[in-house]
């Protein structure tokens, strides 16, 4: 794959991942495709030994392992982590607001969005929907469906500077006030009066969207809005990526293309039925890679499908069932802990310690935080300098300045419930918790040879 296929793909996995649902229900395809087997937590698991297997939680997080000869106690296990959530806004349970002749939406903010990047934009509605079904038998039954507009449904109008003259100085935005989502006005252009409850327009839209399924009812839904536009190329020679959602869609691609080359590659090779037997058995310490997309990163992950929720450490009791062997095996692990990196403002030089301000386009920048607000240390982030040397790809450092408080991302989240070696990374970034991000063009090929590299490489011990 080269890079111009590989930023084909990451657009097009953006664009139809409008929410972390739609992510997780796109990284299931791609890995079904190719030879992962689904595996339910409600279900008894009968693991093999060089196999490929995937199981989501709640549809917005998801787990996919490539198991080796099924003693990761020996091995350990190779682990990449991001997050499948962004910044936006979400849509409340009764959320009509009329007035003046027009109907918005009310909204709640989900993570720590930039208000004004929202403001004057095409706005696209999607998410989950939960609905009651008839079955052809006359019996009813639940379902819950993927939903997405794909349009650019509503628009947030900012107020003319004629009426707010210190809208450029002054101005803040009310969340309750200010990020309404236009969607309608009440009277149509033709004289009739449009139907403004909100429920009925949806449930329109998911019959729509739905035809198989009798759909009898709407129960409930998750949406929220996204910027519409899909992603493009930026800049005079197109050295730059303008997109919704790079973080942390960036890092998912990558984890996602990974596995799905190691499987495909040498390893498929390597650990296929037709293997020599000899070569198998010469083979007993190859580590199972895995992929650990988690939900709720922007707002804690503190809950069931977040990274400090149980999801993990369930599908790893259930792999190594033995106390003791599981605990040998995660002191052997280690995590690369995807998420994306700020890069160097052009116009904001004294918000970086600019011994630490990293380049777009400058290869895969690892982070780092006294406070452990990143998990890397010592010996994990050398680990992945020597990754990066071994892939022939430049890296970079950021710390924060030393008088700002700094972000956080899945890495403590994970290290700290499993003890695994970890280190956080990402790739570098402009813009970060816009409505718009930007990154290299260069840049998310640079970081999936990165992860590539992990997991096709055998790793020298840490003594």
């Amino acid at each position: 794959m080269n890079q111009e296929k590989y930023n084909e793909s990451l657009f097009n996995f953006i664009k139809h991942s409008p929410t972390q649902y739609h992510a997780v229900a796109n990284m299931v395809k791609t890995l079904s495709n190719n030879g992962f087997i689904p595996l339910k937590e409600d279900e008894k698991w009968i693991i093999k030994p060089y196999s490929k297997y995937f199981v989501t939680r709640n549809g917005s997080s998801i787990i996919a392992f490539l198991t080796g000869d099924n003693c990761p106690w020996e091995s350990g296990i190779k682990l990449v982590g991001a997050h499948t959530d962004s910044p936006c806004l979400k849509v409340k349970p009764i959320p009509e607001v009329k007035n003046n002749g027009m109907v918005s939406i009310g909204v709640e903010i989900y993570g720590g969005l930039i208000l004004n990047s929202w403001l004057d934009r095409g706005l696209n509605l999607a998410g989950r929907v939960t609905v009651l079904s008839l079955n052809d038998d006359g019996k009813e039954s639940i379902f819950t469906l993927l939903v997405n507009y794909d349009s650019a449904l509503a628009t947030i109008p900012s107020l003319a500077i004629h009426l707010d003259r210190d809208v450029n100085t002054k101005k803040v935005l009310n969340p309750q006030v200010d990020m309404l989502p236009l969607l309608d006005t009440i009277r149509n252009t033709n004289g009739s009066t449009a139907k403004m409850k909100f429920r009925e327009i949806l449930l329109e839209q998911v019959i729509k969207q739905h035809s198989n399924i009798n759909i009898k009812e709407l129960l409930d839904f998750d949406l929220s809005f996204s910027d519409s536009q899909p992603p493009f190329f930026t800049g005079a020679n197109q050295t730059m990526i303008s997109s919704p959602r790079l973080d942390n869609l960036l890092s998912c691609h990558a984890a996602l293309k990974s596995i799905v080359r190691s499987t495909n590659g040498s390893i498929d090779k390597k650990f296929s039925t037709n293997s020599n037997p000899n070569d198998v058995a010469a083979a007993n310490s190859f580590a199972p890679c895995m992929i650990v997309c988690t939900d709720h990163e922007e707002v804690g992950s503190d809950t069931a499908s977040g990274a400090r929720g149980s999801f993990l450490s369930s599908v790893l009791s259930r792999l190594i069932p033995n106390t003791e062997d599981r605990i040998r095996s995660y002191a052997k692990s280690f995590i690369i802990s995807l998420d994306n990196a700020h890069a160097l403002h052009p116009s904001y030089n004294e918000r970086h310690d600019l011994n630490h301000a990293p380049l777009i386009n400058n290869g895969p920048v690892l982070k780092i935080n006294g406070s452990q607000r990143y998990a890397s240390d010592c010996e994990s982030s050398a680990m992945f300098r020597y990754i990066c040397r071994c892939a022939d790809i430049p890296m970079q450092t950021f710390v924060m300045r030393s008088d700002m408080p700094c972000g956080s991302t899945i890495g403590p989240a994970i290290s700290s419930s499993t003890g695994i070696k970890t280190v956080d990374v990402g790739a570098p970034t402009l813009g970060m918790h816009s409505i718009r991000e930007i990154t290299g063009s260069d840049d998310p090929f640079m970081l999936f040879k990165a992860v590539n590299q992990f997991f096709s490489m055998d790793l020298p011990p840490i003594l």
